[in-house]
């Protein structure tokens, strides 16, 4: 699998025309099982391929169990510079229906682990919206975040995907299913949770403090061009997405033995490019310019989209302000919704 990702990293050197890259994020599984010297050697063939001088965010998602302190201080030697622990839960119950590798201990010392290394940049993902999550432990759950000086974090309600053991176990009714109204409640409850703790509630599901706001995250939601590597990796070169093959063995097969990419590519029409902005965009904090609008797709559609805004400013969903349009705390319920409703 490395083999095929350094060589695919080769194949796609030119994806990006020449642009320096910013970021960099380990994700889409578990990079925490790469060693440092494995990560090293990635590392040295995007430099090689890439123009990493203005790299300014390494971030490496990992699990709690694989945060020993051994490990935390072997990547000292690489780039790294963010960690994205895979906390869920402080409470063992919620992990265990989870079906989660590691135990709330476990995360509570991967946390502290990383920051006593002398890592500061770190975020946490947690699920709301859990059976048997009760109120007063999702609190509890944003408590922690405080206590434990945590500058950034995601959040998000607990989605169950087909062909999943939670999915087969829901099915089978050996674990109870998800509680849509639960979910909104506890988003409430995380929106006012987080104002109170000094968060900037900057995209649906993130959180950060001052100076902390994820550069990765932000740069795909302001519509920058993206390389995935591996597996169902998604890139976007501004006018048209594409996405590697899922299957592990097929997508090593067509890259080391075939010496060719196996993906699908969608080219992007006028329209879908703006529906994609929207989406994106009024998720986050600075919403839809609509001068952004005027400018790249025609006064034509913002009139529209603000004839559509209408109705959910009047009800207090969406705040039009300095030609932006943004969604209020009860707008945030109704995100997608409201998205779909000011598409193209």
């Amino acid at each position: 699998m490395l083999e095929a990702l350094k060589t695919e990293l080769a194949m796609q050197k030119n994806y990006l025309s020449g642009k320096a890259i910013e970021t960099i994020y380990f994700g889409g599984g578990t990079p925490s099982l790469l060693t440092a010297d494995e990560l090293l050697n990635i590392t040295e063939v995007i430099a090689k391929h890439y123009d990493i001088s203005q790299l300014e965010e390494f971030t490496i998602e990992t699990n709690p169990d694989d945060l020993t302190k051994q490990y935390i201080n072997s990547l000292k030697s690489t780039l790294v510079n963010r960690f994205s622990i895979g906390t869920q839960s402080f409470f063992d119950a919620d992990l265990d229906y989870m079906n989660r590798a590691h135990n709330a201990q476990e995360a509570d010392y991967a946390i502290k682990a990383v920051q006593d290394a002398g890592y500061t940049n770190i975020t946490i993902d947690l699920i709301y919206g859990t059976p048997g999550l009760t109120d007063k432990n999702w609190l509890y759950n944003l408590n922690k975040v405080h206590e434990l000086d945590i500058p950034h974090l995601s959040a998000y309600a607990l989605t169950v995907e087909e062909n999943t053991a939670l999915h087969h176990n829901i099915k089978t009714k050996k674990s109870a299913p998800v509680d849509a109204a639960q979910s909104a409640h506890q988003f409430e409850i995380l929106m006012n949770k987080a104002e109170e703790m000094g968060f900037e509630h900057y995209e649906i599901s993130n959180f950060a403090k001052q100076g902390h706001r994820a550069l990765h995250n932000t740069n795909y939601w302001l519509g920058a061009h993206y390389l995935g590597i591996g597996p169902s990796a998604h890139s976007f070169n501004g006018h048209s997405r594409q996405w590697n093959i899922a299957n592990n063995a097929l997508y090593m097969k067509s890259i080391i033995t075939d010496k060719q990419l196996n993906f699908e590519q969608e080219t992007l029409t006028q329209e879908q490019q703006l529906n994609e902005y929207i989406m994106t965009s009024l998720r986050t904090s600075w919403g839809v310019d609509l001068d952004k609008v005027a400018t790249t797709w025609g006064d034509d559609h913002v009139h529209r989209i603000a004839e559509l805004a209408q109705p959910f400013i009047e009800e207090d969903k969406v705040i039009s302000e300095q030609q932006a349009l943004t969604l209020s705390k009860k707008g945030k319920l109704f995100a997608d919704y409201i998205a779909g409703e000011l598409f193209a």
